[in-house]
């Protein structure tokens, strides 16, 4: 495979601008990477690297900015068909819409069919990696990582597992059918190509405490899996989970006293969180997922994006896909900061950012290998397009740096942003 040099604007991180200001950013108007063989080997001055390597192929990108690709850190990609339905509480819209809708991934064509579809409108929206929940059907796990793997995709997904009488019957499996499927998936996809295999129980109110002990002791087995699951979305929800599990002090202690709380953990919404269960998550170094426009459109709450970050949790963002209601990082970078707008603390693009690309490959443990633009790093990056529409056009041409150039980008773009994305080196 010859080099490849991409001629654009250039934006990485050297930091973390929650802790180091928009100064943890690297800029580079006339700016350029170097890919071969689906990895980054430079990045740098667009005539300095021409000048490194005069037989590169070079791809012109004009004045678009190149980015990380987006990494979305929480989804469910069996709900793309029935994204942006209407209103209901979590617990009703689950009965209503969600379990209805898995049972139909019994069928692996289906499974196949939605797949595929889902995985191209991410990649469409400048989306690269995805860490998604599947169905219990263990061909609904089978058909995202194939797809995945057609697209060269860094895939991290698993089999959601679900025994208790509160999921409908046809969407149950049992302790022992959750573990033996987990373990067969985790041996066929784990580590397989660019795909990794993530212990998935749906959350407390589905499993019952044997099926989260066998989860539990999976994981162990396997430490270097991670694993997701859902916590504190909803207050409802929590005085559920307290009538289920009356002898755990907190919702987090019905998965820490199953062996389901540690730094590879990964724990949806977490908007209404108890003191001790911050600092359980903040002392294992778990990752917590933030999904703006998932808590907006279900109603759950406002999460408190500034004191997590400043209590030092690790936080990546997520489109939540379907209760999310958009497959678009850049319109959930937008909800996030509508979100903490709300919470008297804006955030700057730079930040914002940050949390859908190393933000959330950090959440992921994969920041050394996705989330950047860097030498030795895959080469999954996204060309956004600052002047897609008339209304952002318009907007972006009065900036004074690249922030105020991005952001019209941020809270008003969409697909018509993404000028193109490349995954390992190769446009999709």
């Amino acid at each position: 495979m010859t080099q490849t040099l991409h001629l654009g604007q250039i934006l990485s991180f050297d930091g973390n601008p929650f802790e180091d200001g928009p100064g943890a950013a690297w800029h580079e108007t006339h700016g350029a990477l170097v890919v071969e063989h689906g990895k980054i080997l430079a990045v740098g001055p667009a005539d300095a690297l021409r000048a490194a390597h005069p037989k590169a192929a070079q791809v012109d990108h004009g004045a678009a900015l190149i980015v990380p690709g987006f990494v979305d850190a929480h989804a469910h990609y069996p709900q793309t068909a029935m994204i942006a339905s209407w209103g209901k509480r979590l617990i009703d819209w689950l009965n209503h819409y969600t379990f209805p809708e898995e049972m139909r991934f019994a069928d692996p064509a289906y499974a196949a069919d939605i797949a595929g579809r889902y995985l191209d409108l991410l990649l469409a929206h400048g989306t690269t990696s995805v860490c998604s929940f599947c169905t219990i059907h263990p061909a609904s796990a089978e058909a995202l990582f194939t797809a995945a793997q057609d697209r060269s995709m860094r895939i991290f997904a698993g089999k959601t597992c679900m025994d208790r009488d509160t999921a409908p019957e046809g969407l149950r499996d049992t302790a022992q059918s959750a573990y033996d499927d987990s373990l067969a998936l985790l041996n066929r996809w784990h580590g397989r190509g660019r795909a990794s295999y993530v212990i998935t129980p749906r959350f407390s109110p589905t499993s019952t405490p044997e099926q989260l002990s066998a989860l539990g002791a999976l994981w162990a087995e396997h430490p270097d899996c991670l694993m997701q699951t859902h916590l504190s979305e909803q207050v409802d929800e929590i005085a559920w989970v307290k009538a289920l599990y009356p002898a755990a002090r907190d919702y987090l202690d019905t998965y820490e006293a199953h062996g389901l709380l540690g730094e590879g953990g990964l724990y949806g919404h977490a908007i209404h969180l108890e003191p001790r269960e911050r600092d359980r998550l903040r002392e294992v170094g778990a990752g917590l997922v933030h999904c703006p426009t998932s808590n907006t459109f279900i109603g759950s709450g406002l999460f408190d994006m500034d004191g997590l970050m400043r209590e030092g949790q690790r936080v990546g963002l997520a489109t939540d896909t379907g209760g999310g209601s958009s497959f678009s990082m850049l319109r959930t970078m937008a909800a996030a900061y509508e979100i903490a707008q709300l919470r008297h603390r804006p955030l700057h693009g730079s930040e914002l950012l940050w949390l859908a690309t190393q933000g959330s490959a950090r959440a992921l443990r994969c920041d050394h290998l996705i989330g950047n633009l860097a030498p030795g790093m895959e080469a999954d990056f996204t060309v956004l397009d600052l002047a897609s529409t008339p209304a952002i056009a318009q907007r972006s041409t009065r900036a004074n740096d690249i922030w105020e150039a991005l952001f019209p980008t941020i809270m008003m773009g969409d697909d018509r942003a993404v000028a193109g994305t490349w995954v390992a080196g190769r446009k999709l």
